[in-house]
């Protein structure tokens, strides 16, 4: 089971390909890809695309979001930006509801690699 960043996600919809994609594209097959709450906030956010994208995530479970997570979130963030590296709101929200769920987040977006290196996300 992995769960996806809006990078990959972008991808995919775009016809683009790379390892990330072919990872996405077998796990949506077995029904194994989940989606942090901030990329389908992210990806429905497109103005054109949108609607057309909301049917397709329509079966996508959401990770859900426990108790004390906005604090964990932000506490992940800063571990990162205490080192002078770059933590983006959006992103530090989707590393944290990985590591809440145990689950691998798989991305072309090198900016989780300090969240991986230094908070415990996995990265597929």
């Amino acid at each position: 089971m992995i769960a996806v960043d809006t990078s990959t996600l972008s991808a995919l919809l775009g016809g683009d390909s790379g390892k990330d994609v072919d990872l996405l594209a077998t796990n949506l097959a077995s029904g194994d890809v989940r989606l942090p709450p901030v990329v389908l906030t992210e990806i429905l956010s497109d103005p054109v695309a949108g609607d057309l994208i909301a049917a397709k995530l329509a079966d996508l479970e959401i990770l859900e979001v426990s108790e004390g997570y906005w604090q964990r979130a932000g506490e992940t963030r800063a571990k990162v930006r205490a080192r002078g590296l770059k933590a983006k709101v959006a992103d530090a929200l989707i590393a944290q509801s990985c590591i809440d769920h145990d689950i691998a987040l798989v991305t072309r977006d090198q900016d989780f690699r300090h969240f991986a290196k230094h908070c415990g996300l996995k990265l597929a």
